[in-house]
């Protein structure tokens, strides 16, 4: 069963939406287009090259009023502080599972068990310079029957937009090469991590 998060508290969601308007215009960010209105999807964010991406994404996240879940580590949810990453949008996994598919179940389960979810995911998996993605996100979103929604952040032009929500087919290669296709022309923070 989902808590309730920040993003659904009208206090919260009014105080992170002029929070996030108030960074993104002192940073001169700005955020173009508009997220689509869908109940589940998997949201890839790239490139992720920087230290920076995640608050410049959280700023839209806040601008836009967007409720975003994110995966984290089990024991994060327990103890005196474990409410405030449920709260946050966080869904534990067991990252000490025997294999990466144990945490995708985990994820498919939780889209399973939930009316609405969002779950955002660094392809990369790492702000480091990497060859190839990670394919978690894509058999999370095949697993549980959901579009994969790819969202950017592009320095040379200060821009935070989105693409069109993509269906993967199963075909993994075809379907990874078409998403890293959308980011040939961003560029990254960092862009010696690219």
């Amino acid at each position: 069963m989902a808590r309730k998060v920040i993003y659904q508290n009208r206090f919260f969601s009014a105080f992170l939406h002029y929070l996030g308007s108030g960074f993104l215009k002192v940073t001169g960010w700005r955020v173009i287009g508009t997220f689509p209105e869908r109940k589940k999807m998997v949201v890839i964010a790239a490139p992720h090259t920087s230290n920076w991406d995640f608050p410049v994404f959280m700023a839209a996240v806040g601008y836009l009023r967007l409720n975003v879940s994110f995966l984290g580590k089990h024991s994060l949810f327990s103890g005196p502080i474990g409410w405030l990453f449920y709260w946050l949008g966080g869904i534990p996994v067991d990252r000490d599972a025997n294999t990466a598919k144990d945490i995708v179940g985990q994820a498919v389960a939780a889209f399973d068990e939930r009316d609405e979810l969002v779950l955002g995911i660094a392809p990369e998996g790492t702000r480091s310079k990497v060859t190839k993605w990670k394919t978690g996100f894509y058999r999370i979103a095949l697993g549980a029957g959901v579009p994969i929604l790819t969202a950017y952040v592009d320095s040379r032009t200060k821009e935070i937009g989105f693409g069109e929500p993509f269906e993967p087919t199963g075909d993994m290669e075809a379907d990874i090469a078409a998403l890293q296709a959308f980011y040939t022309d961003k560029q990254g923070i960092n862009p010696t991590n690219q």
